[in-house]
């Protein structure tokens, strides 16, 4: 088997193997490496202390008590370095109390946390070109082939040493579309309530990867199943067993059942909007209620998910910017697409949305319809709105800047400071013409402003 291995990775290996130490490649490139798939993190063990590293490459840097040093690429990427190590005493379920520099590449591989990660390949130079040893003393091959996630040694031990090994096994099975080993799995079951002690920092980015996979709804499953999702998203799972069964409407599962599918089948790759389709109807069991008739209805549910995915970003500790996104997705995600609607009201809908939003909440409302059990991705009125959304972006939006006057006209005409009177003024006037655009004139507007009705 020949690996493809970009000359830029291969001249670093050289160059410290040529400085008199021991160099493998380690990890997850290994490992996809053998499995032909792309590599996008390349990972090195050495002899050479962190000191060596950085005498062999001064434009490295080194910051961490973990034998770690980075390498800067040529295209802004960065190749780690790591000394070879045994770990000892891990105190927060997470990290070692002591590390020490390791022996041999044996040793380094035993530390690792799955036998599909724990696989070494040495590279030989040969005047036929390169060639390769694999080193795998735990069989990490053979679990490949069988696509099988296996716990390194006792994975009672494993878990509990770094407990975010419990979802980076649901990541590399759900990745990977591989099974979870019996042993494997009957700890990940048990010590499922360990990655509450984690921070939550890293089990947003771990959940962040499972939803950014090519088969996201078979990663939360695999969440829910093993215990984790109770500790990671408990708000999705009160929507187990509630029913939204309803003559006329097409919705025949529980709101979670609805959530997880709308999942399946939400057309973005995005992670941030998948995560926003899975939990977009989680308002629904606080706000669970009858009508006259007896059958379940959730008014306002839209308000009540929007509040709650709010404290689920905070909890996890998303950025302003991805927990503003997730939570304006799901507040305004129950718009109409009646094809009565005005002009008026789709441009209103664009700007509740953001202009960079609309195609995301269009998969959103894709991912929900056909999570619902419908049949079709978009119903004709969707077609028709979707169509009546682009010409309203087309150029750009209509917004309070294209109005014909501004606030120095208004201080003019009616001979006022600055103050807030004048953004009052100006959005009245916007909420007027944006109602009939052909109202859009210096000369209409200045008239308005005269008027006191304003």
């Amino acid at each position: 088997m020949k690996f493809d291995i970009p000359d830029e990775i291969v001249s670093i290996y050289k160059k410290l193997e040529k400085s008199g130490f021991e160099i493998y490649f380690v990890g997850g490139c290994v490992r996809n490496l053998l499995l032909k798939k792309e590599v996008k993190d390349w990972d090195l063990t050495t002899t050479a202390t962190p000191q060596q590293i950085l005498k062999t490459f001064p434009q490295g840097f080194y910051d961490n008590q973990f034998g770690t040093v980075g390498i800067p690429l040529k295209d802004k990427q960065v190749i780690e370095i790591t000394t070879y190590r045994t770990e000892h005493g891990y105190i927060d379920r997470r990290h070692p109390k002591k590390v020490s520099w390791g022996k041999s590449i044996e040793e380094d591989l035993s530390r690792r946390d799955f036998t599909i990660n724990a696989i070494a390949l040495k590279l030989y130079s040969q005047p036929q070109g390169l060639t390769h040893e694999i080193i795998d003393p735990l069989k990490g091959q053979e679990d490949l082939k069988n696509k099988i996630i296996k716990a390194v040694g006792d994975p009672k031990k494993r878990f509990k040493e770094d407990a975010l090994r419990l979802m980076r096994a649901v990541r590399l099975a759900t990745a990977l579309l591989f099974t979870i080993e019996e042993n494997t799995w009957s700890e990940i079951v048990n010590d499922s309530r360990l990655i509450d002690e984690i921070s939550k920092e890293r089990v947003r980015d771990e959940l962040l990867r499972i939803l950014s996979s090519d088969y996201p709804y078979e990663g939360i499953m695999l969440l829910k199943n093993s215990g984790l999702l109770e500790y990671i998203l408990p708000e999705l799972l009160e929507g187990e067993g509630i029913s939204q069964v309803r003559p006329g409407r097409h919705h025949t599962t529980d709101v979670f059942t609805h959530n997880v599918l709308s999942l399946k089948f939400c057309t973005s790759k995005d992670s941030i909007v998948r995560l926003a389709t899975l939990l977009h109807d989680a308002g629904k069991p606080k706000v669970a209620s009858k009508d006259e008739e007896g059958f379940i209805i959730f008014h306002n549910h839209e308000i009540s998910g929007a509040k709650i995915v709010r404290e689920i970003c905070e909890r996890l500790k998303f950025s302003k910017k991805d927990r503003e996104k997730i939570v304006n997705l799901i507040r305004w995600h129950m718009f109409t697409v009646d094809e009565k609607i005005t002009d008026a009201a789709v441009r209103r809908f664009i700007r509740r949305v953001g202009v960079e939003s609309v195609k995301d909440m269009m998969d959103l409302r894709i991912g929900d319809r056909l999570g619902g059990g419908t049949q079709t991705a978009e119903s004709w009125r969707l077609k028709l709105f979707k169509k009546r959304v682009e010409e309203q972006l087309q150029p750009a939006p209509f917004s309070i800047n294209d109005l014909a006057v501004d606030g120095n006209d208004i201080m003019k005409v009616l001979n006022i400071k600055p103050g807030p009177k004048i953004g009052e003024i100006l959005q009245k006037l916007f909420e007027e013409v944006d109602e009939d655009l052909s109202k859009n004139t210096k000369e209409y507007l200045i008239k308005r402003i005269k008027k006191h009705t304003l």
